[in-house]
């Protein structure tokens, strides 16, 4: 509504009061305002469908069903490198049982003993550490040299017979220093 029409309106001969007239604009104003405020986002809506319609132009020509063959081959590989990698976790976590268990019952030479150990049979066990102590129990009664001894070894005996310590130098080079005038028990 323009404010022309309204100060042309007559009721009777009587003109509008600007009063009037600037109180119909208002509410005019507010119920405009009211009209727009739902298409208020229109250009971001216009904006947000440009951009859809263009990431589908990228689609265009794709065949969904080599799409889904990929996406399953891409499936199977992933579940067979995570297969894989928990494979290798779980044989590292492993290792470490059987280091520490060798550490624990005094192993000389972790790699010599898991060596002489049955470690597929020791994997496929439902109760790995009691078959590791009792597999390294057996071993340490067999080959006990690989692991340490617990019992004290007897006191050093030196020795007891007299015998003059040897001197530096051999008698033969004794002499031949002797004669060039050199003290061979002398440095």
């Amino acid at each position: 509504m323009k404010r022309e029409f309204l100060e042309n309106l007559k009721i009777g001969d009587q003109a509008l009061s600007k009063e009037l007239i600037d109180t119909i604009m208002a509410e005019n104003g507010r119920d405009i305002e009211s009209a727009k405020k739902p298409f208020a986002d229109y250009e971001a809506i216009k904006e947000q469908l440009k951009t859809a319609q263009d990431g589908l132009k990228a689609f265009e020509g794709v065949d969904v069903k080599d799409l889904q063959d990929k996406i399953k081959t891409l499936n199977t590989q992933l579940s067979t490198k995570d297969k894989e990698w928990q494979d290798k976790l779980n044989g590292m976590a492993f290792d470490g049982k059987i280091k520490e268990a060798i550490t624990a019952a005094k192993g000389r030479n972790a790699k010599a003993i898991s060596a002489l150990l049955d470690v597929e049979k020791l994997k496929k066990s439902t109760n790995q550490d009691a078959d590791i102590k009792d597999a390294l129990e057996a071993l340490k009664k067999d080959n006990a040299y690989l692991f340490e001894d617990d019992s004290t070894p007897p006191p050093y005996a030196g020795g007891t017979g007299r015998s003059t310590p040897p001197s530096k130098y051999d008698a033969e080079t004794a002499k031949i220093m002797a004669a060039a005038g050199l003290d061979p028990e002398k440095d």
